[in-house]
């Protein structure tokens, strides 16, 4: 459908009015087709691991309301977000550290890793944006594959550790391949290995599992720092807001590495990251949405000859190697986004879970 006046006002009178609080299933984001801001046959987009329901409506009312006070600075709306992520997490306010998305802390760890020169250790494959930067401002990498089962090895990246090692990361659940640590081992591992470094756990999928955070250990242990999102299942990922958990004595270090202290988020984007911290009936939701549309996809990928990992997030690793087409045609002829391989070996691939009516065609074009 091409966007046209009547279209147009609509979506902006939606914008700026806020949304009532309505159920997550009927509070699915526009057909990009007809949106202004998107050319005509966009794909399904099921590669970047987005909330397909968000932002919540809270989010989205608080930030339209924002907007008119954007002329001014958010110092205040700004202590108020990190006052709650503190009391969310029963921390202190000196605890946390706010940054453009989680990526900007994962940056700032590493920054701060690469102050004395020497190694890090991260699974391969497992997110690794930040990895060439660390590179280039010194560090080595040392990347150790993960288990058959497509899990983190700890026992492999422990044994790795020399004197050198200046950072560990942990993406728990990991991406790309969905898996989780499990939690005493995991325990286990930071406790041995913030004995002789930094450990970076990355939990931006924390929030679709039943695991709880490792939030409550940070206030004793000056070597562990947690980043976290509002990104996935804040649906935020375009508000590129994220913040850190940690020691008061490491916030301060990395602040140090800010030009300015929690400074970097939009006035706009802490409107809605403060918005949805308190919207629970609208990450529940996302969360019991997410893992009936995860089952379904799994299933049907399954009946296809494509061997799924067990998922603790909102994609699905899968191995297209027994697949009797070319999967990835199939996906450019259905107009659907995904992902390339991970890994040559076996064919890994990745998708994200969107609604019920995105997967089914997604399964459409598997067929």
């Amino acid at each position: 459908m091409k966007p046209n006046r009547r279209n147009w006002l609509g979506q902006v009178g939606l914008i700026l009015g806020g949304l009532s609080i309505e159920p997550v299933k009927n509070l699915a984001a526009p057909q990009l087709s007809g949106a202004v801001y998107f050319p005509e046959n966009m794909p399904i987009w099921l590669s970047s691991n987005e909330n397909p329901y968000g932002p919540s409506p809270t989010a989205r009312k608080a930030m339209a309301e924002s907007v008119n006070i954007s002329n001014r600075y958010g110092w205040k709306l700004t202590s108020d977000l990190v006052n709650t992520i503190a009391e969310k997490n029963n921390l202190a306010t000196d605890n946390i550290l706010i940054d453009a998305g989680s990526t900007e802390i994962l940056d700032l760890v590493v920054q701060l890793a690469a102050l004395e020169k020497g190694n890090f250790i991260l699974a391969e494959p497992t997110f690794n944006f930040w990895s060439a930067r660390a590179e280039m401002l010194g560090l080595k990498k040392i990347a150790i594959p993960l288990t058959i089962d497509k899990k983190h090895n700890l026992p492999a990246m422990l044994q790795a550790i020399t004197t050198d090692t200046k950072l560990v990361y942990v993406c728990n659940p990991n991406n790309p391949t969905g898996t989780i640590c499990g939690r005493e081992e995991l325990l286990t591992f930071i406790n041995e290995v913030t004995k002789r470094t930094l450990v970076l756990v990355d939990e931006a999928y924390i929030d679709f599992t039943n695991q709880p955070s490792l939030s409550n250990l940070v206030t004793e242990n000056k070597n562990l720092i947690i980043a976290k999102t509002f990104s996935k299942i804040h649906g935020l990922a375009g508000g590129r807001i994220g913040y850190a958990l940690a020691h008061n004595a490491t916030i301060e270090r990395m602040g140090q590495l800010q030009s300015w202290v929690n400074g970097g988020v939009s006035l706009v984007s802490c409107a809605g990251a403060l918005a949805s911290l308190k919207d629970d009936a609208f990450t529940n939701e996302t969360k019991s949405l997410n893992e009936k549309v995860r089952q379904y996809t799994i299933e049907n990928l399954e009946k296809h000859n494509i061997n799924c990992i067990p998922s603790y997030t909102n994609f699905i690793y899968f191995s297209v190697e027994n697949y009797k087409k070319d999967y990835f045609e199939q996906l450019k002829a259905h107009n659907i986004m995904g992902t390339g391989l991970y890994e040559k070996q076996g064919k890994w691939t990745r998708i994200t879970i969107g609604t019920m009516a995105e997967m089914e065609k997604f399964i459409n074009a598997v067929k």
